[in-house]
Parts: structure tokens; sequence; C-alpha cells
């Protein structure tokens, strides 16, 4: 490292370069993946290379998977940020020395990859049984290890484990079929699986896929909805968290452009973004400009307080970066994403929620969706919905979605649940794959209702 370091300041002299920060990253990382009991996948693999960014009024970018090369890619990244020639600004902060790690209980790593391909198979097995055509697991572990430094003199290593598992099922009958899934996931060791209850959950979505066979579509037009806390935490990721992002306020591609400290939802909400929280999937340490990661409040008491910020967009709008810009790998420079993000739990239990709907929708889970941050409108599927009537929940409905103006929403919120989650693993695209959780309470709103084509 001594010697990249005396490298990068002799070129970044000769190129007359502010500012530069520079990437190692090594990756240990399984895959695995079956389909009916037909191993797709099985994959073991170290990867290690240097992600270099030099800052000139512009960013110039470079990077290499051969340690062989990373005198090559500092030197192109330099003379990339010289030929560019922009005006923009960046946040410089005092210099950073650390090293962190998040912890493993039981460390994958030491696990032999039998025992990862018999934990897919054991799922395997658990999610056969009759009117179930279609089974697909999916296991991956990784340990990315990272060593970061830049002209200001921040030293920074970290250690970061993540495992995830995640299967579905798709049930035939009557000339339909219907899909059901779970994750599980976390930044943590072997010791998350362990802790999961398989015959439970494979059971579960087994049933699940199942009974929808049997559901009716959905009425629709305007109801009062209540949001478990996996739809709660994709409408508040994909719907609020994209247009919080400061990249997206910058290029004016945001509905929350210019509404700092104004009131935006009822005043019961208030939603974080915190990567700091212990084992869940979209933690870390630092970000990938070695920003400490920290809690965000975005919405408190129901007014915007807060934009997810990297080092440019907060050079820009004269806020400080508060540890979002995050890089898919070394290969990939940082952009503004979000890490856990969720609505932080009101006072309301789920019954008195149900109490409060003459005809409603009870929905429930992710099943994927389109929002425009720029005009405010989201669209989102949910695994499953129920009728509510007088309080009491009927039958249930299946293929619905859920749509309507974001703020419209958040302005129409009548009561926000005690019970908590976070615990929806997934990966966010943005042009890169991060990873990410959301979550929040059942929440109590009105919105569009309408089927899914």
């Amino acid at each position: 490292m001594e010697r990249l370091v005396r490298v990068a300041e002799e070129l970044a002299r000769r190129y007359r370069i502010s500012y530069y920060e520079i990437r190692i990253t090594k990756v240990s990382a399984s895959h695995l993946t079956m389909q009916n009991g037909q191993l797709e996948e099985l994959s073991v693999n170290t990867e290690i290379g240097i992600g270099v960014r030099a800052f000139n009024g512009a960013w110039g970018f470079s990077s290499a998977n051969d340690m062989e090369r990373a005198e090559k890619a500092i030197e192109t990244a330099m003379k990339i940020a010289k030929l560019s020639k922009g005006d923009s600004r960046i946040y410089l902060d005092d210099p950073t020395k650390d090293r962190a790690e998040l912890p493993m209980k039981r460390s994958f790593l030491d696990m032999d990859i039998e025992d990862k391909l018999a934990l897919v198979k054991e799922v395997d097995s658990l999610l056969r049984g009759d009117s179930i055509s279609n089974r697909s697991v999916s296991y991956g572990d990784g340990v990315k290890e990272q060593l970061y430094f830049n002209s200001l003199g921040s030293e920074i290593e970290t250690v970061v484990p993540r495992i995830r598992l995640s299967f579905s099922v798709t049930a035939k009958g009557g000339g339909d079929m219907q899909t059901y899934w779970k994750s599980f996931g976390g930044t943590a060791g072997w010791e998350l699986m362990e802790g999961i209850d398989l015959t439970h959950w494979t059971a579960f979505v087994r049933e699940k896929a199942i009974s929808l066979l049997e559901a009716k579509s959905p009425p629709s037009g305007g109801f009062d909805v209540i949001m478990d806390p996996e739809l709660t935490g994709v409408f508040i990721h994909e719907a609020l968290g994209h247009a919080a992002e400061a990249d997206s306020v910058k290029t004016g591609e945001s509905i929350l452009a210019g509404k700092l400290g104004e009131r935006i939802a009822v005043e019961e909400l208030t939603v974080v973004d915190d990567p700091t929280l212990p084992g869940k999937f979209g933690s870390y340490i630092y970000d990938d400009e070695g920003i400490k990661a920290r809690r965000v409040e975005i919405i408190k008491d129901g007014v915007l307080i807060n934009y997810l910020t990297d080092r440019e967009t907060a050079a820009l709008l004269n806020l400080k970066p508060n540890g979002h810009g995050r890089a898919q790998s070394y290969n990939y420079q940082p952009l503004v994403r979000m890490g856990n993000t969720y609505v932080e739990p009101g006072d309301w239990s789920f019954e008195e929620m149900l109490a409060e709907v003459k005809r409603g929708l009870y929905m429930i889970g992710d099943k994927g969706g389109e929002v425009d941050t720029a005009n405010g409108t989201f669209t989102f599927g949910a695994k499953e919905g129920y009728i509510i009537e007088n309080g009491e929940i009927k039958e249930q409905v299946r293929d619905v979605a859920l749509s309507g103006k974001i703020l419209d929403v958040l302005r129409s919120i009548r009561a926000i649940g005690k019970d908590l989650a976070i615990e929806f693993p997934g990966y966010c695209g943005k042009g890169q794959w991060v990873p990410v959780d959301d979550g929040g309470p059942h929440v109590l709103t009105r919105a569009v209702v309408g089927g899914l084509l």
C-alpha cells in the first residue's frame, strides 16, 4: 500500500489532481442455485481489484482486476480527470484512519461447500408438494475486505460479510399459476441460516402459492389500505427513498427537490435510512467514499429534513455527506444509494387499524413495480391481499396493485403500527446493484387499488 500511496501522490502532482481516492477490494464468495432439484450453479470465487477516482472539477475513473495494473489504473483515472476539466465541487473532510469489521458468530468461510449444498437440497426437498409445478432455491454468501485511501490522508480497512437465502414456488391448477417467495439475509455468518425455521417457511410459501389459485381478482378504485411491513418497506424505499437520493435532486428528477424543511407528510411519520443497524442486509461501516455510515432521518415528524448524499451532491447542496456513496464493486464508481430504509413505529395495534376500516384492503408483500420520482407517482404489486369489511378480514385477492401519488399517500396516513419489522433483504438496482433492506410497521393510508396485468 505504501508504494501505491507514493505512486498516487507523485502522479497527482504530475497531473495536478486536487483529490483522488483508491479502493482495493477482495471478495470471497460462494453461490448456489437449484431449480426443481437440479443444481444450476455452484461457484466459489475470490476476486481482487482496484478502483481509482480522481477529481479535477470532474471525475476520472479507472479500475483493474489485476493488481499488476494498479499503477496504470491510478494514472489513467488522473489523466481522465485532467482532460475532463469540469467545474463541480466535492466535500473534503479531515482524514480518517480506522479498521472495522462486522462480526460473524460462525464464519461461512469455514463451512464446507457440501454443507451449503446440503442446505439448498433440504430447502428444495421441503418445497415439494401437490400442485407445485416449479421450485427455486438460491443461496449466496461473501466477505468483502476493502482498503480505502485518499489524498486527504484517510486509510480505512473494513471487513463486511453478507449471506442470503431465497426460495420460491409456483403452484399450478385450474389453468392458472401463482408464485410466492421468501428471502432471508443479513450482514452475518452461518448462524443466520441456522436460525431459520425452514420447515415452517417452506410450508408457508407453498401454502400461500396454492391458496392464491383460488383467490379472487381485487376491486378497483380508491380504498383505505393497510400495508404490511414488507409493502411499507418497499413503498418507502422505492417511492420516497429514491426521491431523497441527492443525485436525483441534483438532476431535477425528484419531487422532493427544494422541499427541505417543508411538511410533506402527516406529523406522525418519521422515515429513516440507517446503514448501522446490526446484522441487516443493507448495513455497512463506511461508504465507498470513506465516509462513515450513519443514521439519517429523511422525514422527521412529517417534515423533510435530509437528503441522502455523497461528497459531490453534499457540496452542491451545501450539506455534509452522510455516508451514502456506494458502489457495486471496485469497478464501479460510487452513486448515492440507500442502506436500510424504514418507517419508524407508531403506537397503533393491527387490530385497532382494522377497526378503522369499513371497506378496504389489507395488502401483503412486495411484487415489484414502478415509480417516477420526478412527478411523484408509483405503482407496486403486492404478493396477496385481503378484503376488509367493517373491521374484519374477508376473502383473499390476488394480482393486486397499489398506485397513487407519493405525497398524497404520505399525507393520507391515518395510523402507524407499533410492529416494526426490517427483514426484507434484497438488491437495489440503479445502474448498479447494491444490497439493501427495508421495512416498517403496518401502515393505514388511502390509495388507488387495482389489478396487475
